[in-house]
Formats: C-alpha cells, sequence, structure tokens
C-alpha cells in the first residue's frame, strides 16, 4: 500500500506508540501534550546534537543534521537527527559528492538504554525511510545515550522491521478510526507527561466518582 502524504503520520510517534498507545493516540490524535522535566530535558539534548553545521565533511566521512525522511510505504515522515554517510564503493550517489556513499543514521536519546525497543524501532524506522528514498539497503545504525555518553548499535533484523511494519498500520488504523485506547497502568506511568490527562488510576478498579472524590480531598 502507497499512503498519500496529507494521511502520512509522525516518525517519531513510533516511539510513543510502542511505548504506550495511549500515550501516542493522546499526542498524535487528540493533540494533547504537558511537558515535565523529562521531556524539558529530552528536547534540549536534542537541540544541542543539532547545533552544528547541517552538512559536515570529515574526510571520508560526510555528516547530515537534521535531515528530512519520508516512506510513502509506511506512511510516515519525520528527520534523523544525525545521517553519517560512510565512503563506500557498494554504496549511493549522493547530489554534490563524488563518488558513492552508505548511509548510517545515528538517533540521540537523553536517558539511558531501555528494557524495551521504542528507541530500536524508531531508528528502525528511519533507516527504512533511507532505504526507500535512495534505493539502497541500511543494515545497521546507532543510538547515543546521553546519560552513558555510549553509541548502542542497531542490527535492522527482519523480525525488527516486521514490527515497524506492524506497528504503523496500526497507527494507522487507530488514526482513521481517531480511536484512543483505554489507559493500561504500568510502571512506566509515574514519569509519562501525559499522567494528569491519561488518569490511569481510573483504570484501577475506581470509577470517575472515586477518582475525582479522592482528587478532592488529596487538594491543600
Amino acid at each position: 500500500m502507497i499512503y498519500c502524504e496529507e494521511d502520512f503520520l509522525q516518525l517519531s510517534g513510533l516511539q510513543h506508540f510502542a511505548f504506550c498507545r495511549r500515550q501516542w493516540a493522546l499526542i498524535h490524535i487528540e493533540r494533547q501534550w504537558q511537558e515535565n522535566l523529562r521531556t524539558v530535558e529530552r528536547d534540549l539534548f536534542h537541540h544541542r546534537a543539532h547545533n552544528g553545521e547541517a552538512r559536515e565533511r570529515r574526510g571520508n566521512l560526510l555528516i547530515l543534521r537534521d535531515l528530512s525522511i519520508v516512506s510513502p510505504t509506511l506512511g510516515i515522515s519525520g528527520k534523523c537527527d544525525v545521517v553519517e554517510f560512510h565512503q563506500d564503493s557498494g554504496g549511493v550517489p549522493l547530489y554534490g559528492e563524488e563518488g558513492l556513499w552508505s548511509p548510517f543514521p545515528v538517533e540521540y536519546k537523553r536517558g539511558a538504554p531501555k528494557t524495551h525497543q521504542a528507541d530500536e524501532l524508531q531508528l528502525c524506522a528511519q533507516a527504512m525511510c533511507l532505504e526507500e528514498m535512495l534505493c539502497c539497503t541500511v543494515a545497521e545504525g546507532a543510538l547515543f545515550y546521553g546519560e552513558t555518553r555510549r553509541r548502542v548499535s542497531v542490527l535492522f533484523t527482519p523480525e525488527l522491521r516486521q514490527q515497524v511494519h506492524t506497528m504503523t498500520e496500526e497507527m494507522h488504523q487507530l488514526s482513521r478510526r481517531g480511536y484512543t485506547p483505554k489507559a493500561k497502568p504500568s510502571k512506566g506511568c509515574n514519569a509519562c507527561s501525559l499522567k494528569e490527562l491519561c488518569l490511569p488510576a481510573l483504570m484501577k478498579g475506581k470509577d470517575v466518582e472515586q477518582y475525582l472524590r479522592q482528587a478532592m480531598e488529596e487538594e491543600p
């Protein structure tokens, strides 16, 4: 299936979706958002990652920052923090550059590596966009974590690619329906910037009246 441009979804939403489908729907369908310390720190970290020349050459390495990408097949669009192009006889030609080049996407994350695959899925989706745009194969990329100051290599396996296909298809289905999934409380809810909008506590055996009564009693 090929999606029309007006139906494209934000690539960055894949990370939200992998972490929590309700969080994704609140942000990308209902257009709700709240800042907290984590989101502010994340935005500042990404700003520093993009704070440099959009195009930088280091010998056989070409670095592009804030690169716009798109995949009509997946129906997503977005930007890569950094794409390193390594000069490679098996690569692809680039406008304005001599020789052939192989892309290597690098995504910057504020914290540390996570127990789930949300970051890997987002990076894999970036690679799949690059493949579709450049008619090449991107086998590997990296996640750079600000807390550890280290890169983590990510192989774009068939399993990871299939997860991207499955999740983006589900995102489009929910978007077409305008449907926001119900909350499924987890440990991650406490750090979520949308906790007060999502109200996951309502799903723990309390009805709305009980929750509001308790909230009013807790107010000073």
